[in-house]
């Protein structure tokens, strides 16, 4: 994007800021710093997967044996296809195509849906088989072979639990963009909120791609 043309009207701009085109710059840094503590909160927990996996590598492979790839899979298209219709509605808002731009963030709002829907539906097969974390396994049900199997089950719902939760707040944000949209108060001079949601977004789908593997594929 260039950085030559103005992204606000004068109306847009607060006063602290020298031009348009430095407020969108420093919300763009800002995002980024922000994005960077989220990334390393689920760094933390990435580490820690790693430590345990390799002093327990048959209990982690056992654990994966009771997710369902295929929704997983399902689930990282539906993200991938989300991460696609959040930054169109930003190419189209900077060339003033308003009506296409509210139609792709109401798709992405639509794309969060399944992807929680679907994790509603995992989350519910599991409870009801006993699958839960650390000490409240019930190992007779589920007939465990890994005295410690909880332990996965712990990690698997801090890490997609923490997730969904980044997830339903996108949603969230992505509504109040839409509503804004249609009321006209987004175009080629102002998008800069759009364009922070869409990096919030967008990281919040790759930590999905690095979950994915690690908590469905890893036996």
């Amino acid at each position: 994007m260039s950085t030559s043309s103005s992204h606000t009207h004068d109306s847009h701009v607060a006063h602290h800021f020298r031009d348009a085109n430095h407020q969108f710059e420093s919300a763009k840094q800002g995002i980024w710093l922000f994005m960077v503590t989220e990334i390393l909160m689920f760094g933390g927990l990435f580490v820690g997967y790693a430590i345990f996996h390799a002093l327990y590598p048959k209990m982690f492979a056992e654990g994966a044996s009771h997710l369902n790839w295929k929704l997983g899979f399902v689930n990282t298209l539906v993200l991938i296809f989300s991460s696609y219709t959040m930054a169109m509605s930003i190419h189209h808002l900077q060339k003033n195509e308003k009506s296409q731009a509210v139609t792709k963030l109401w798709l992405t709002v639509g794309c969060g849906v399944i992807f929680m829907c679907i994790k509603a539906f995992e989350y519910t097969g599991k409870f009801q088989h006993g699958f839960l974390p650390g000490r409240l396994l019930d190992v007779v049900h589920t007939g465990a072979e890994s005295a410690n199997l909880g332990m996965y089950y712990g990690f698997y719902y801090c890490m997609t639990g923490l997730h969904g939760l980044h997830v339903l707040i996108g949603m969230g944000l992505i509504v109040w963009l839409a509503l804004r949209a249609q009321k006209g108060e987004f175009g080629e001079d102002y998008f800069t909120p759009v364009e922070g949601v869409g990096i919030f977004w967008h990281i919040v789908d790759l930590i999905w791609i690095f979950l994915f593997p690690l908590l469905y594929l890893v036996g």
